[in-house]
């Protein structure tokens, strides 16, 4: 379970993009969703602690981002749209982070990372990979152990058909084991059956659609909150 509690947070321009934002995200599939430059990703930016709000708090399982921050991190797994990893971190350094932080062996990492086809690139560092060798980097690691709070930023985008299915198996396996799940995307469709409800972002406020409507009025419902309509 995810927590904002009157969290506001600007960027250096001064204009803030989420103001006093107050809500609760439960278990099951959550839609974020909403145009370009809405506040979608740096929602889940405070979310996964990359940054930190201005005001307010944010919780994870309970516990407060910024205070118990290596329990609330232990289980969450944030993958954004662009990441933004150590230069000069070896895949294997990350991964061997990662299994360190959710107590698992680091087979498990390489079991992962053999599963995106990086397993013969885990010594290299991060700043010689393609962009879409770092998000099956991140999602590698993402994959490790069994997190409870997962956050994904248009986490399909430019993958091919084989890791996409992966990711969709993935999301699917973590649903059905209680996890929390958040999803910025503008690619709905593989989505619609699974999602419990949306979250829409104008303005800095956030607002919760919970129930979604059924059958056939679905899409066109999360097409429209999709466009701000």
């Amino acid at each position: 379970m995810i927590r904002f509690v009157d969290a506001s947070f600007s960027y250096d321009s001064g204009e803030p993009v989420l103001k006093q934002v107050t809500v609760r995200i439960p278990e099951g599939l959550t839609l974020l969703l909403g145009p370009n430059g809405c506040g979608k990703s740096t929602l889940l930016k405070l979310a996964a602690g990359v940054e930190r709000p201005d005001s307010g708090s944010v919780e994870l399982q309970g516990r407060n981002l910024w205070i118990e921050e290596t329990a609330a991190r232990r289980e969450l797994a944030y993958v954004p749209e662009q990441p933004d990893l150590t230069p000069y971190a070896t895949i294997r350094d990350i991964i061997r982070l990662v299994c360190r932080l959710r107590s698992e062996p680091f087979e498990k990492g390489r079991e992962m990372l053999e599963s995106v086809g990086l397993a013969g690139a885990a010594g290299r560092s991060i700043r010689e990979l393609s962009m879409g060798q770092r998000r099956r980097a991140v999602m590698a690691a993402a994959w490790i152990g069994f997190p409870r709070v997962v956050l994904l930023d248009e986490p399909l985008e430019s993958m091919d058909r084989v890791i996409r299915q992966d990711i969709l198996s993935w999301i699917s396996r973590s649903i059905d084991g209680g996890a929390a799940v958040v999803i910025a995307t503008h690619e709905i469709e593989p989505f619609l059956e699974s999602a419990a409800r949306a979250i829409t972002v104008a303005g800095g406020a956030c607002r919760v659609h919970d129930p979604l409507p059924d059958g056939v009025r679905r899409a066109a419902f999360l097409e429209a909150l999709a466009q701000n309509r």
